[in-house]
């Protein structure tokens, strides 16, 4: 998509966005139709491409979301080679908003996957490491996908790295993390 259609590149729309952001005295604009969480946000920001002047339209997530999602997505496969008749599990509620069970198909690659998932996060197989990629080719401005080494996303840390990105002063780090799974168990 070139840049012309690309109301992201629009000059108007720029405007529009800085004055939205303007008055929330912010830097960025959260998108409102997906649910942020501690670990991940999807905001919009101005900064430059190529010469011009554009909306990013950004995803910032922590490097465990990213590990957590590149194990899922291993189990996945290998659940799909395992099982022939695989298709991806879904949860369904009950009218009063309870899980219904699962049938007995869908537990036993569920519980597959979860042995999948064990057994790398064991052997320390899946590492990740703070990236930064761009799709300029989007329907919308930039997209942009962002995994930094953070315990939570903020708007503190979603404005430092605003910051640094515009001001070209952004230093990744290049170590390769691996994570556990951290048991939720109440105290």
């Amino acid at each position: 998509m070139s840049a012309e259609r690309n109301r992201g590149y629009d000059p108007d729309e720029i405007a529009d966005y800085k004055a939205k952001m303007a008055s929330l005295g912010k830097v960025y604009l959260m998108d409102d139709e997906d649910e942020s969480t501690d670990e991940y946000a999807h905001f919009y920001f101005i900064g430059r491409f190529e010469g011009r002047e554009v909306i990013y339209d950004a995803v910032i997530y922590t490097l465990r979301l990213h590990h957590e999602s590149e194990l899922y997505e291993i189990a996945e496969h290998r659940a799909a080679q395992h099982f022939p008749q695989y298709k991806k599990i879904s949860y369904d509620e009950d009218e009063n908003g309870n899980m219904e069970t699962l049938d007995p198909l869908a537990e036993e690659i569920g519980l597959f996957m979860a042995e999948v998932i064990m057994e790398l996060e064991e052997e320390e197989t899946v590492k990740v490491k703070e990236h930064i990629e761009l799709d300029s080719n989007s329907e919308f401005g930039v997209s942009m996908d962002i995994g930094l080494h953070l315990e939570k996303i903020t708007p503190k840390s979603i404005e430092k790295f605003i910051k640094e990105y515009n001001e070209d002063s952004l230093k990744l780090d290049g170590t390769l993390y691996s994570f556990q799974t951290e048991d939720q168990e109440a105290d």
